[in-house]
């Protein structure tokens, strides 16, 4: 490939890194607007929209409520996803197939159709508005993300390794927590962020199951957008665009010294 070329290659993917990633970035000067306006480019500089974030108690409390729900979802989703990844994995030969194609299905289905059942379900079982409601909700969407983050690692996972480990005398679960685990551990970490981000930006699901008393970002995002236009919401895209980046920076740096030799 020649000089030319290859400046025209980095030159067309900048171009295309600039144009999805753009509507991002006007966010942050309407996050220090100074009028209450989502106007672009906006007139003045002022830091009271991200001080509103700490001072609003339903800004601040549906950050908390956020973070605490993801926190757990991407626990519990790495936990199952992984298990079942490797379950999977092992099942090859005997219907495995159809078994990951019937666990990645909330990838498929529509999301309103999800949050429809869902929410007629929690009215029996008074889940509506409940932290266990939106754990086992989310975590329902999240597995299958971890499933595929763990199911490309374990494509490439030599198993004659595990075999290794059994004829030194080595027992299932202490194969697979000093063996397997550890070799697929970049697959678990990448499973992890995506749950965590699937849980964290989730809305549709969590506008069917809110309540006054557990109401999460994505959903005070929304209500803020029906009621008024308030740059605060642009402060708040401003964080998590931040946070998003630095949790897919740690990823990629984690995986890049793992696979140092």
């Amino acid at each position: 490939m020649s000089r030319l070329q290859r400046v025209l290659i980095g030159l067309f993917c900048a171009a295309v890194a600039l144009w999805l990633v753009a509507p991002t970035l006007v966010i942050v000067p309407i996050s220090f607007a100074e009028k209450k306006s989502l106007a672009f480019p906006p007139d003045g500089f002022s830091l009271q929209w991200y001080a509103n974030l700490i001072q609003s108690p339903d800004w601040s409390g549906s950050i908390l409520n956020s973070l605490k729900i993801a926190a757990i979802v991407a626990v519990v989703s790495t936990a199952i996803g992984t298990l079942a990844a490797v379950g999977i994995e092992r099942m090859k030969a005997g219907g495995g197939g159809i078994i990951r194609a019937i666990l990645i299905t909330p990838m498929i289905v529509p999301g309103v159709v999800m949050a429809i059942g869902i929410y007629a379900v929690y009215l029996d079982h008074q889940l509506v508005g409940t932290l266990l409601g939106y754990v086992l909700a989310h975590s329902m969407l999240a597995i299958p993300f971890v499933i595929i983050a763990v199911g490309a690692s374990l494509s490439v996972f030599d198993a004659r390794l595990e075999t290794a480990a059994a004829s030194l005398g080595a027992s299932r679960l202490a194969t697979f927590m000093t063996v397997t685990l550890p070799l697929i551990a970049p697959g678990v970490l990448s499973g992890l962020l995506f749950a965590f981000v699937t849980s964290f930006d989730e809305v549709i699901v969590a506008l069917f199951i809110n309540s006054p008393t557990l109401k999460t970002l994505p959903v005070q995002i929304f209500a803020s957008m029906t009621r008024d236009s308030d740059p605060t919401v642009a402060a708040v895209g401003t964080l998590i665009f931040a946070l998003t980046s630095l949790i897919i920076a740690a990823g990629l740096w984690f995986g890049t010294r793992r696979r140092r030799p």
